[in-house]
């Protein structure tokens, strides 16, 4: 190691630099994100994920099983909440622990989808192992959707 940032390429491209521990501390805020969804999103999601689910895409079925609309895989928020962490840190592969539980479902009309928002604030920070704790905060039409969302990274 020559002491340089660590970065990470992608197709030839140089990404930022992985997050150094030093310049972390508790309770720095990651700043929110919005991640949009519509029904367009959830059908590509479906086919990537193979959760074809009738409830994540056809309207007229979520409404026969009680929900709203159709709502997004709980797999695409708890992905959209955990980006939000890969894009602070400079490294998905950084992420060495997620959890959370889901609380709400998404719902996503028809007419301009829905809205994700992502923040969170760093709970904990071990210069021992590098680790940083990120507590989440997951909304969706000003309703909590993710509850105790913890993620671990591990930092330079």
């Amino acid at each position: 190691m020559t002491g340089q940032p660590s970065t990470t390429e992608s197709g030839g491209q140089a990404l930022a630099p992985v997050r150094a521990l030093s310049e972390v501390s508790v309770g720095d805020v990651l700043e929110p994100v919005t991640i949009h969804v519509d029904r367009a999103r959830l059908v590509q999601y479906a086919g990537a994920s193979l959760d074809r689910n009738r409830i994540h895409w056809d309207e007229r079925f979520a409404k026969e099983v009680g929900l709203p609309d159709v709502i997004a895989h709980g797999m695409f928020t708890m992905g959209s909440a955990a980006t939000v962490v890969a894009d602070w840190v400079g490294d998905a592969g950084r992420i060495v622990e997620f959890g959370t539980r889901f609380t709400k479902p998404v719902v996503v009309p028809y007419d301009g989808g829905a809205d994700i928002e992502v923040s969170g604030v760093v709970k904990s920070v071990d210069p021992e192992t590098r680790r940083v704790t990120v507590e989440l905060t997951v909304t969706a039409g000003g309703e909590k959707v993710l509850g105790r969302a913890l993620a671990v990274a591990v930092l330079d």
